[in-house]
């Protein structure tokens, strides 16, 4: 008789219990258009955007599709309104389905409109939609971005949102993007200690540019020819407080993500020149097995900022035919060249963000706010403003790993001079 009476007593929030777990506010996915990217332009003649949404279509390569649909992958459509957040609406005059920004993996936005001065006005309506993830990524384009996600035509990717993934994840691992999603923009622009870097990307070209190394690139700088899709992600665009003032190339995002400990990168390959032939460039892989050491001094005038940078190296070629891995010799001087050229290039790079960005994008002020008692007084010092009179000592410590899987190479008559 027990449960029974326990059943009758608590009868009420069972029946409420069985009207909750019902389907009521159930959507189906045919009913709703999924937003994969965001395209923010700048509208010259008010004070609205241009917003574009590039929308996917889930069907096209799923099983229930069945992989035969003749509908198009994606949908783009451009308008202009206040902000992103009520342009849903708008859009839906135009598409029949409900648009949403669960899936929304990008942000792709002007260049001219990241460097307008209210930018950050519009982006930041980001952190109020329920639907938008902080891990959206944040990416400058040097056209407009209805320009960008028209010209944007991926020949082995047919789902946008798979494009993007591959294209983000591969470049921040590889160092030459950074890793810029939302969550860090709001981040650092909020603590206004660093320099924030953004994702540089275009769909327009330019060619014949003359570099020495295959990084010295921005976006569009790339002579690249064949059938593949044209747009390029290299570089990076330079925020300070919310609003973008330059860019740097491939190289120095690498660079700055090798400085930074709190980002991915993890396969460089790059090339550096060969110590015993001017002729000759060496293929390399850089290995970041260990932290950066970063030691900061507030006391007695400007900070004082020593960085030591452990890597490993590995040597993928030897086209000048020196035998680096049977020679002991060799591979001292060779890691002498390469630890002086680094340190020269990493440090060049250095003062060039503090002279031209009146900042730095490495995360060093978590560094220095460990030598202040209080955060008042932290922010009292003012690390985006005392930062450009810092003086920085970078080192650079190189340790070998392989020289390739045949580490010597043959004597031949017909290479000799």
């Amino acid at each position: 008789m027990k449960p029974i009476k326990a059943v009758l007593k608590y009868s009420p929030f069972l029946i409420v219990l069985l009207l909750l777990s019902g389907c009521w506010d159930k959507k189906e996915l045919e009913e709703r258009a999924y937003v994969i990217g965001l395209g923010l332009d700048k509208n010259a003649d008010s004070n609205h955007l241009t917003i574009t949404f590039l929308i996917a279509n889930p069907e096209v390569g799923s099983q229930q599709g069945g992989g035969g649909t003749q509908e198009p992958a994606q949908e783009i459509l451009t308008i202009r309104a206040n902000d992103f957040i009520s342009a849903r609406n708008t859009a839906n005059t135009v598409i029949a389905r409900e648009l949403t920004y669960d899936l929304l993996r990008v942000f792709v936005i002007s260049e001219e409109l990241a460097s307008d001065k209210d930018f950050i006005r519009y982006i930041y309506d980001a952190t109020k939609d329920r639907e938008i993830r902080r891990d959206s990524y944040l990416i400058v384009s040097k056209e407009d971005a209805s320009v960008f996600f028209t010209n944007n035509k991926p020949k082995l990717e047919s789902r946008p949102h798979k494009y993007f993934q591959f294209m983000i994840d591969r470049g921040i691992a590889t160092g030459v993007i950074p890793d810029s999603d939302l969550h860090r923009f709001f981040r650092v622009t909020e603590n206004d200690a660093e320099l924030f870097l953004a994702i540089y990307a275009t769909t327009e070209t330019e060619k014949n540019k003359s570099v020495n190394s295959e990084d010295e690139y921005l976006a569009g700088e790339i002579d690249a020819k064949g059938t593949a899709n044209q747009t390029q992600f290299i570089g990076s665009a330079v925020f300070k407080e919310g609003r973008m003032i330059g860019k740097i190339t491939g190289q120095e995002t690498r660079i700055s993500e090798l400085l930074d400990d709190t980002t991915r990168i993890k396969d460089i390959l790059t090339t550096y020149p060969d110590p015993f032939s001017d002729r000759f460039r060496l293929a390399a892989r850089l290995i970041k097995n260990e932290d950066t050491e970063v030691s900061v001094d507030i006391r007695n005038g400007p900070p004082k900022i020593s960085v030591n940078i452990p890597l490993v190296i590995e040597i993928l070629s030897d086209p000048s035919m020196t035998s680096y891995g049977d020679d002991e010799e060799k591979k001292k001087i060779l890691k002498k060249h390469l630890e002086e050229h680094l340190t020269d290039t990493i440090q060049t790079f250095v003062e060039k963000m503090k002279e031209e960005f009146k900042g730095e994008a490495f995360m060093w002020s978590i560094y220095a706010r460990k030598k202040f008692k209080t955060v008042q007084e932290y922010t009292e010092y003012d690390w985006m403003k005392t930062y450009p009179e810092a003086e920085v000592k970078v080192a650079v410590e190189v340790t070998f790993g392989e020289f390739g899987k045949q580490s010597k190479v043959p004597s031949l008559e017909i290479l000799r001079d």
